[in-house]
């Protein structure tokens, strides 16, 4: 019986060392560096290949405004209706804000592509993007951009481009008085509430739906 364990303590001494160094292998920073890179690889050559078939039926504002054809769509909603949608948006990344667009604006953009392109008339379209937080930094004019950055507003087109297609923009009044953001600094055409509560309410009230464009629904 000691013998036996003896042998079993023996052989689970030698076969320890094994298992450790196999198991620091699977888990090392290179082997987790180098499943990382060969991701990286795989979706870049997957986005580039979707980039490359993504169309923009009403607005482009970069890639990922695009919509991707579909095969065999079988439900198909209704053109003869009127699509209210409600765009709660605080999205914004205020370090690069003077650089490029906000992929907030970019993804409201989409939404309205992905109904045009299910056949849905511009027309019946109704956007109503409520402006509150961090987000509201992204819609000030160029005036302000060239005066703090040198540069204009990067989202000056894409909100010219929604507004054209009757995006109503409507800033909230509490968060401008927080961020220290006059309505004179506003793109032109913005409207100003009280709050966006109350937009928020209103609007729901009228059987608007509701899309929460923030960080943590991106």
């Amino acid at each position: 019986m000691n013998k036996f364990l003896l042998i079993v303590c023996c052989c689970t001494c030698f076969l320890n060392p094994l298992f450790s160094q196999n198991t620091e292998v699977k888990n090392s920073p290179d082997k987790k560096v180098d499943d990382s890179i060969t991701a990286a690889r795989k979706d870049s050559v997957k986005w580039a290949k979707l980039a490359s078939l993504a169309y923009f039926p009403l607005i482009k504002a970069g890639t990922f405004s695009g919509v991707l054809p579909v095969e065999g769509v079988d439900e198909i909603p209704s053109p003869k209706r009127q699509y209210k949608l409600l765009f709660e948006f605080t999205l914004n990344f205020k370090d690069s804000t003077h650089e490029k667009l906000n992929p907030g604006l970019v993804e409201i953009a989409r939404v309205l592509n992905l109904h045009v392109a299910s056949g849905i008339p511009i027309s019946h379209i109704h956007p109503v993007i409520v402006v509150h937080g961090p987000s509201l930094f992204s819609i000030r004019n160029n005036g302000v951009y060239q005066s703090e950055y040198k540069k204009d507003n990067p989202n000056s087109q894409l909100i010219l481009d929604l507004m054209k297609n009757g995006a109503k923009f409507i800033a909230c009044g509490q968060a401008m008085n927080f961020l220290d953001i006059k309505k004179q600094e506003l793109y032109p055409g913005v409207k100003v509430s009280l709050t966006a509560q109350t937009v928020l309410s209103n609007y729901i009230g009228q059987g608007y739906v509701w899309y929460g464009i923030s960080e943590e629904n991106k």
